[in-house]
């Protein structure tokens, strides 16, 4: 078939890019920006094959500039200076354009040797990017530039280059194809939004297939799981991670389990069970304290049994805090507390209250005076904790709950005062 699939479906212009109507469609910004042929720099930042290289070779080609090209992953510094190097000659004298894939692999002395000819224009850059700018790109380079977010294609978009890539895919073997119900809506969901993985799929159904048949069943063998977008070390991972904790504090336990789900599928066993433990004491805490140690013990099954079964004891886990009374009183208490002594309000610890185990304590004048709770009615006695500096200090507010409002009852009587 000579050049691959998805070389040879490219499109030529932004109306044929399938996706990203935010940015490409009628009236949006960098539109309108492509269309008044001033362009400045540019960095796309989103996943793989969602039409960030496509974009900027249109983007480039109507630049009326000279058009470079490197990849970040194999361009050396002498790479980069030979590009700068253009600008003395004919061809570069109304100015030079670089294309820079995979900008987040250059090293900052790279990414340094670019900035000097960006900043005073003889080079307008455009870069791409499956990692965030704002972690991976050099500051000065960041501050020079617009940064566009590309998203995953949706399915819909992405049937449209399903069928165009079947077209041509029957074209180049000079036969049509015969494509089975359910093929085309398949591969479109499958892909992830990736629409690269999408045509690469389609090419190789319509390389193995027979008597130029394509099944749903072989179909579901080339795309299957590629619908995955994870990284451990990137931002899907922690935007799911996000989502994760979010969908429980909000009490969705249909989305939790979906994004608990999209964790484990991925084999990630570890990060979704630290964050469980987490949760159980900031977002459901004191309005149910149980769920600390019922977590625990889910998050103990779930190691010990290893995955798939440990999907069980998570999801119950799970389904437990969604469905329980939400507090966040303790983790707004112990922040205060930390607010203060971090700020170095802190005081001397009262003297009665200091260890007098020791020889020597009480001529120091340590543990004299102490009252021993346990000794008075209710086991309570009025007696200052704090240091002077913040006795009448409130950290601890109860919350609205049954359980913390049952609590604030209790001591409001013992203490003979409102909490």
């Amino acid at each position: 078939m000579g050049a691959p699939l998805a070389d040879k479906i490219r499109p030529l212009t932004l109306d044929d890019v399938v996706g990203q109507e935010h940015l490409l469609g009628k009236e949006k910004v960098l539109r309108r920006m492509v269309e008044t042929g001033n362009i400045p720099n540019l960095i796309f930042y989103g996943p793989s094959g969602v039409g960030k290289t496509t974009v900027a070779s249109i983007i480039a080609k109507q630049a009326g500039k000279k058009l470079y090209k490197l990849n970040g992953t194999t361009a050396s510094t002498a790479d980069i200076k030979d590009v700068v190097g253009q600008l003395d000659t004919f061809d570069g004298m109304g100015g030079v354009l670089l294309y820079l894939d995979e900008i987040q692999y250059l090293n900052k002395k790279q990414q340094q040797t670019l900035l000097e000819f960006i900043e005073n224009g003889s080079i307008t850059l455009i870069a791409s990017t499956t990692e965030n700018p704002y972690f991976y790109v050099y500051n000065a380079i960041l501050s020079r530039s617009t940064v566009f977010e590309f998203r995953p294609v949706s399915p819909q978009e992405i049937k449209k280059a399903v069928e165009r890539a079947f077209r041509i895919a029957g074209e180049s073997l000079q036969q049509p194809l015969e494509i089975e119900d359910g093929v085309q809506e398949h591969i479109a969901y499958a892909c992830g939004g990736d629409v690269r993985k999408a045509v690469n799929a389609v090419e190789m159904l319509s390389l193995a297939a027979v008597d130029a048949k394509v099944t749903l069943e072989e179909a579901k063998q080339v795309a299957q799981k590629s619908a995955m977008r994870y990284d451990r070390d990137g931002d899907v991972h922690y935007d799911i991670l996000s989502a994760f904790q979010k969908a429980v504090r909000g009490s969705d336990e249909n989305a939790a389990l979906h994004y608990l789900a999209r964790l484990l599928e991925a084999g990630d066993l570890i990060s979704p069970c630290r964050r469980m433990l987490v949760m159980a004491s900031e977002d459901v805490g004191l309005a149910y304290p149980m769920a600390a140690a019922i977590v625990k013990a889910c998050v103990d099954s779930a190691f010990q049994l290893g995955l798939p079964e440990a999907q069980i004891p998570l999801a119950q886990a799970v389904i437990l805090m969604c469905t329980s009374p939400k507090s966040n009183s303790a983790v707004l208490a112990i922040d205060a507390a930390m607010a203060d002594v971090k700020n170095g309000v802190t005081g001397e610890i009262p003297p009665y209250l200091r260890d007098g185990h020791y020889s020597g304590a009480q001529k120091m004048g340590h543990a004299i005076g102490y009252k021993y709770a346990h000794d008075y009615p209710n086991h309570y006695v009025q007696q200052q904790y704090l240091p002077d500096p913040l006795k009448d200090k409130k950290y601890y507010h109860f919350g609205e709950n049954k359980t913390e409002q049952a609590a604030k009852a209790y001591w409001e009587k013992i203490k003979g005062e409102n909490l």
